[in-house]
């Protein structure tokens, strides 16, 4: 029967296991790209922001980008918006490299966390709560980049990832309950 202390314990695990895979990651390979980096921002006219390679759209045109990503700064009737200029593709370029590596970091962190968690016997809350942490780190990891990945793709690694979970369930409990028989037996 679990306890509130090994509950709170687990949940503390959980909860410092995801910050400190995430900002290992961050001091890793820094901070993500920022929009202000590529693009011009605070482009207050229509003028100013056509000069600077953007788009004018007035109150009367709501159009948002294809992640609903807009950036409107709304004034003289209107905002100015960069979805089909050049800035824009290179900050989007730059955020794909940059989570690309962040998932394929996050990945196979998570599942060497939750795979130490597993082989951790004895200490339900520290397992537990290694084992959340590594899923977390894999729900960081593939929620980064996942806009950026094909749907096959995306079938394809949840399809494998519940396969190699599944066979570790399988794996842990059927080897976990050998040694439990083992010990009680005295072999």
């Amino acid at each position: 029967m679990l306890n509130l202390k090994n509950i709170i314990f687990g949940i503390a695990i959980f909860i410092l296991t995801i910050f400190v895979g995430i900002y290992g990651l961050s001091t890793l390979y820094g901070e993500s790209p920022k929009y202000g980096d590529y693009c011009p921002e605070n482009l207050y006219n229509q003028t100013t922001c056509e000069n600077e390679g953007g788009v004018w759209i007035d109150n009367t045109q709501l159009v948002a980008d294809t992640r609903g990503n807009v950036k409107p700064v709304p004034v003289e009737g209107g905002y100015c918006q960069y979805d089909y200029t050049p800035c824009q593709k290179n900050f989007e370029d730059a955020e794909e490299k940059y989570f690309r590596k962040i998932f394929l970091t996050a990945l196979p962190l998570g599942i060497m966390i939750i795979l130490a968690g597993a082989l951790i016997s004895g200490l339900e809350s520290v397992s537990a709560g290694l084992m959340l942490g590594g899923v977390g780190m894999i729900v960081y990891g593939t929620g980064t980049y996942w806009r950026f990945t094909d749907d096959w793709v995306k079938f394809v690694l949840s399809l494998a990832g519940l396969v190699v979970l599944i066979w570790a369930a399988y794996w842990f409990n059927k080897k976990e309950k050998g040694f439990w028989k083992r010990l009680f037996k005295g072999k």
